[in-house]
């Protein structure tokens, strides 16, 4: 019995050091999926088909593609377009690996 606990934990352990997390600075307000995000610092990181972007006092859950570069990005970019006045986030390339989150188009507000 000791030993399936301390199995468990090492396995949680494990799980946990294994999400990492990236650092993102946005200079201007932006909207991710259906997130409006403000300007300030962010903590991105992937949670199977969703990204979880932590900032102060928000945590936003959102859907999005995962792609694979063919090299590690050197470092953290955001790629977004202006839509009707509003920044909207694309793609964020995590840097130090060769994942590139990609946005699906925000569902209609109605």
């Amino acid at each position: 019995m000791f030993r399936k606990v301390v199995f468990s934990f090492a396995v949680l352990g494990l799980a946990l050091a294994s999400a990492k997390s990236y650092n993102m600075i946005l200079s201007v307000p932006m909207s991710a999926g259906n997130a409006e995000l403000k300007a300030g610092n962010y903590e991105v990181s992937v949670k199977g088909q969703n990204v979880v972007i932590k900032g102060f006092r928000s945590e936003n859950s959102i859907p999005v593609r995962l792609e694979t570069g063919a090299a590690k990005y050197p470092a953290t970019t955001v790629k977004y377009k202006v839509e009707g006045g509003k920044n909207q986030i694309e793609e964020i390339k995590l840097g130090d690996s060769k994942t590139k989150i990609v946005f699906v188009e925000a569902a209609p507000q109605p």
